[in-house]
């Protein structure tokens, strides 16, 4: 009763709570009346002369800490014993932050703020470990306010605790974890928060919807656990470090103090998660150069503003943007300067389209713009014309100056199509006209380039159907001794019989099959075909050599090694009498395999010519370095041997030097075939002697020269280089 007398002017009311001190830590603690007249350890203080008199007669325990500094600064008997302590002056003299977690150390902190804020107590369950050993109390706590003005606490522990360790474990769980708990009564007034929870939740008495940035989320969060009992759900929250989105878990439960229903949250913060997943989706649907929507964002975004806008009657145009001669500027002041070229011209691009519409980069120096609210075809007008005067504005990059203009298709919603795919098909048609009809303008797709695409469509049909149906066939044009006039080769080239169209020759379609992909297969196909036609001439007493050309496509191809090496097992032909023409490009580019691939197909036996050379970018030196045993010299030198007769001779000479046969291309005149002989070039071809003829006609050419000079006919040179 003497204890009970003492204590009744201390205590207060409780309020529930758990949190741990390891070391020297909190478990539950009761509420205790402010005793502002205890003084510190001075034994001359007023608190020391009560404490001797009255609190060292208590059995229970009372002791002051100083949160500040991590110290007991008071104590009674009854603590000292708890504390396992011989003095109050060595249990006051132990620094209590070194062993104090961090957990500990901020629910400490929070306490501090509530008893600075209002006359909070608190009841909690705390683990101490004097001299290491745990000792788990009930402990009443409440402010205390120290001379200087600094707010510490006085603590009463009440009782032992003999939780179980599963209790205990699962207190300490609860006090150390990162994730947030709480428990809110059915009005949303919270009644307990856990340390974690309390640091972002600073204030004590604040609704759970208010913590909402977007009220709709709260709600939607009640709705559920009200119809399922718990939900977990994402939402943007308010917290002390701002705006964060947690990931929040909550179930209906039991509050046991109470007896009421309650609500307890489980929160994460995933804010960094979220920010990833942004960036992650900004990524996916930008331009990491320019910072533009990209070709994805396009692909995924405008078809929905397409549905919108026919829902509601509204027209759209759609502005494919190509840099006039950007490669070369590319390659002349380097990729780096290209790069800020491409930099300077998304921004103007969008400075100019304002409000009017959405640019985007498709890729390379292609962009694209898509015109909301269009009213007529003037309307387009007037802002492409804009948009190439603007261009007319210098650029500067590197410290160079200079002006790069544009060419811009234009395709409309909805009179070229409804879906994205035509209209950026269209737009892409239009491009190509306007760069036809000399760039730096614009081009609306129209019925003349609907014909054309359509055309083009239907040409493509027919060149798939050509290849199943076995509708191409080869013509040879006859390569002849300049001197003899004998047939010492032909070229191979490819016709396609047509069933509407009748004969086609490779201008009309070639193009067209490397846009859908079929070059390589009719490719392939040219040259099994040359290889079967090559050993059936042998085989009747011709073995001349059949060219082949092998076109830029067909030559990256993976297929092509392969099919060249087994082209002998395949056909029975004879790969000494098989040319393969390749061109300048081909041989000039940077791939160091191509010295490689050639050099095995020369091991093996075939020929190596370059096709229409002087019409590249190659050089004679250059050729040295590559296993060439053909040079076929273009059309145009021939041409206008009267007055290209110096480099013509220069390129005679270094054949000589190398040992490389030059072969002239399209010689039609008997000048022409002079100069030839005179200059010691041993092959030609061209009109003067035969166009490209059919198999059966070139037959009857190699059968015709056989019955006139039959010695001669029958000696056929190979790779001679003349």
């Amino acid at each position: 009763m003497h204890d009970a007398a003492l204590l009744r002017r201390f205590r207060g009311r409780c309020s529930p709570g758990k949190t741990k001190w390891p070391g020297h830590a909190p478990a539950r603690v009761a509420c205790v009346r402010e005793t502002s007249e205890l003084q510190t350890v001075d034994p001359n203080s007023a608190l020391h002369k009560v404490a001797v008199q009255h609190l060292d007669e208590l059995n229970t325990a009372l002791w002051v800490f100083d949160i500040d500094h991590s110290k007991v600064t008071w104590a009674n008997k009854a603590a000292l014993s708890v504390w396992n302590a011989d003095s109050l002056a060595e249990l006051a003299s132990r620094d209590m932050s070194t062993d104090m977690s961090v957990s500990v150390a901020q629910r400490l902190k929070q306490y501090q703020e509530d008893f600075i804020a209002s006359d909070a107590a608190f009841t909690e369950v705390w683990t101490i470990y004097p001299q290491n050993v745990p000792t788990t109390l009930d402990v009443a706590y409440k402010g205390f306010r120290f001379d200087d003005g600094r707010m510490g606490m006085l603590c009463e522990a009440r009782a032992q605790r003999t939780d179980t360790p599963e209790g205990l474990r699962s207190s300490e769980a609860l006090l150390h974890t990162s994730v947030m708990i709480s428990l809110y009564d059915a009005g949303g007034t919270p009644l307990y928060r856990n340390p974690a929870a309390r640091a972002l939740q600073p204030e004590r008495g604040l609704q759970l919807k208010d913590r909402f940035v977007n009220e709709s989320d709260h709600d939607k969060l009640i709705s559920q656990v009200d119809l399922h009992g718990g939900c977990r759900q994402s939402a943007r929250i308010q917290t002390s470090k701002g705006i964060r989105w947690h990931e929040i878990t909550a179930r209906e439960c039991t509050d046991a103090v109470t007896g009421k229903s309650a609500l307890l949250l489980s929160e994460t913060d995933i804010t960094d998660l979220k920010e990833a997943e942004h960036r992650a989706r900004y990524l996916a649907d930008h331009d990491t150069l320019t910072g533009l929507p990209n070709r994805n964002y396009v692909q995924s975004k405008i078809p929905k503003k397409l549905e919108v806008a026919g829902s509601i009657g509204e027209k759209l145009a759609f502005l494919i943007i190509d840099l006039d001669r950007f490669k070369a500027i590319n390659d002349a002041l380097g990729h780096a300067a290209g790069d800020e070229l491409l930099i300077q011209v998304a921004t103007r691009l969008p400075a100019i389209t304002g409000d009017a519409g959405m640019v985007a980069r498709l890729g390379g120096d292609e962009f694209l713009i898509c015109l909301q609210d269009v009213r007529s075809r003037e309307q387009i007008d007037a802002f492409c014309e804009k948009l190439v005067e603007e261009f007319r504005t210098r650029f500067t990059v590197d410290g160079r100056e200079f002006v790069s203009t544009l060419s811009i298709g234009v395709s409309q919603f909805p009179e070229d199509g409804e879906d994205l795919h035509t209209l950026l098909k269209y737009a892409d048609v239009a491009l190509y006209e306007a760069k036809e009809d000399g760039r730096n303008t614009h081009c609306c797709f129209n019925i003349s380039l609907r014909n054309k695409i359509e055309e083009q469509l239907t040409l493509e049909r027919d060149l798939r159907a050509a290849l199943e149906q076995e509708q191409f066939e080869l013509f040879y044009q006859p390569r002849v001794d300049t001197f003899t006039n004998q047939i010492l080769g032909g070229e191979a080239l490819l016709r396609w019989n047509h069933p509407t169209r009748g004969l086609l020759a490779p201008g009309c379609f070639i193009e067209a099959a490397e846009q859908i992909g079929l070059i390589i297969e009719i490719g392939d196909w040219v040259l099994t075909q040359a290889a079967i036609e090559q050993h059936a001439l042998e085989r009747e007493g011709f073995p001349i050599t059949v060219s082949v050309n092998i076109s830029p496509k067909q030559f990256e191809s993976s297929t092509l090694f392969t099919s060249v090496l087994s082209l002998a097992d395949r056909t029975g032909c004879n790969p000494k009498r098989i040319e393969l023409e390749i061109t300048e490009t081909t041989l000039m580019s940077s791939d160091s395999s191509i010295i490689e691939t050639l050099s095995t197909f020369k091991e093996r036996g075939f020929g190596i010519a370059i096709d229409d050379f002087g019409t590249g970018y190659s050089n004679l030196a250059y050729i040295q370095h590559y296993p060439v045993t053909s040079l076929k010299i273009d059309r145009s030198f021939i041409a206008n041997v009267g007055t290209n007769h110096a480099v013509m001779k220069l390129i005679m000479s270094l054949c000589r030097l190398l040992k490389v046969k030059p072969v002239a291309e399209g010689v039609e005149t008997e000048e022409q075939l002079a100069w030839l002989q005179q200059h010691g070039c041993r092959e030609f071809q061209g009109f003067l002697y035969s166009p490209a003829v059919h198999r059966n006609q070139f037959r009857d050419l190699l059968k015709r020269q056989h019955e006139k000079a039959p010695s001669e006919a029958m000696h056929y040179p190979m790779f001679s280089t003349g």
